[in-house]
């Protein structure tokens, strides 16, 4: 043990030479000033200038540094968990670093995207194609893959999405056929040039909505009403019609190329947020950092002051004295150590975790609730005249 240097009594970070492993925060000032006097704090904390403390200050600067990062390790995974559904997807460029992070829906719309892609016209982020071929009379089954190989390559293959097969556009059924016939609003229908569609006041009076429903209702109709014509894919590649077709038409399709379907990469743009590793978030700024944070980084630093000073009596666990030995107290150091630093960490997640969005409305409708309660107890004031 007399080996071991022992701490001085005090220390000089700018008179120290590579004070730190990383140098996150060497050019500082208040990290500079600070890292004297946490060395300072901790050591007499260990217990100086009753005991002799085999630490040095570079031991107590790399203890504070990575202090620090721990910090900014907690509090920036936190805030990255909380908002990633907004930053997956931007561009890696920007530094988020005591900025703002404004939630907005475009993870939602990500995922929605998804679910539209299978919903037949409801939206999506890939391209639904379209081809044609040629229905014969008397022929019941066709390749589709034939009309539409021009746009495959290899062996690709396709989901077949919709067959237009005998369905006259909803729109054109909109209106009622028998509008006009002893009703006694023709010339009004005429006059806004409505000629023999149903009652012109639809036009007028009734709201968007009423007009989508109608169509959705017509199309629904034809689903049910004209199950005499439909149609079965077979193998996702042959077509077969019911009932056989009684004269030579064609007939569309929309269709969608598996592999762009399914392709697990949408976006392949350099530079994207994809994951907890690459969002934007550099080392704190101890400047910047309050004092209920430095306070939170301070008693990190003492435990791993503790938890590197156990480590070096563990090295000799006893020492001989006059007459008999003495056992060292590496234990009991490690053990606090161990359990300050988990005391320590899930004091600051459990203060994060009251900050989420979800916690803060929450203690918003308490608060709401709690003052409706309290002004329904206010009794109304009795004007006199």
């Amino acid at each position: 043990m007399a080996h071991i240097p022992i701490w001085p009594g005090s220390s000089s970070f700018a008179a120290t030479t590579n004070p730190t492993p990383f140098a996150f925060y060497d050019t500082d000032t208040a990290f500079i000033t600070d890292s004297d006097n946490v060395s300072d704090w901790c050591a007499k904390r260990l217990g100086y200038p009753l005991i002799d403390i085999e630490l040095q200050n570079v031991n107590f600067y790399t203890c504070f540094e990575e202090a620090i990062n721990e910090y900014g390790a907690q509090l920036y995974n936190f805030q990255i968990i909380n908002s990633f559904s907004t930053l997956e997807g931007t561009t890696t460029g920007s530094n988020f670093n005591n900025q703002l992070i404004t939630p907005n829906l475009g993870g939602t719309v990500n995922l929605s995207e998804q679910y539209g892609n299978e919903s037949d016209g409801s939206g999506g982020d890939y391209e639904v194609l379209k081809g044609v071929l040629n229905a014969s009379m008397g022929v019941q089954k066709y390749d589709l893959l034939s009309s539409v190989s021009s746009s495959l390559s290899g062996s690709e293959k396709v989901y077949i999405k919709k067959i237009m097969h005998y369905q006259p556009a909803a729109i054109n059924r909109y209106f009622d056929p028998y509008a006009g016939t002893g009703t006694g609003i023709q010339s009004l229908m005429q006059s806004f040039g409505f000629g023999n569609y149903s009652p012109g006041v639809n036009f007028m009076l009734m709201p968007l909505s009423f007009d989508v429903q109608k169509l959705q209702a017509i199309e629904l109709n034809d689903t049910i009403r004209k199950s005499g014509y439909h149609f079965e894919i077979v193998d996702n590649r042959y077509l077969k019609l019911f009932p056989v077709p009684t004269k030579n038409y064609k007939l569309h399709f929309e269709y969608q190329i598996q592999s762009v379907a399914n392709a697990p990469v949408k976006d392949s743009s350099p530079n994207l947020i994809t994951d907890i590793s690459n969002v934007p978030y550099t080392n704190p700024t101890y400047l910047f950092i309050n004092q209920p944070g430095r306070q939170w980084i301070r008693k990190y630093t003492l435990a791993l002051c503790k938890e590197m000073l156990g480590g070096i009596r563990g090295k000799y666990q006893s020492i001989p004295i006059p007459g008999d030995t003495t056992t060292l107290d590496f234990a009991r150091l490690l053990s606090e150590a161990i359990s300050e630093k988990d005391a320590l960490i899930e004091e600051l997640n459990t203060l994060l975790e009251e900050t989420t969005r979800l916690k803060q409305l929450e203690r918003k409708n308490q608060e709401a609730q709690q003052s409706q309660e309290t002004f329904a107890k206010v009794p109304y004031p009795i004007y006199v005249m």
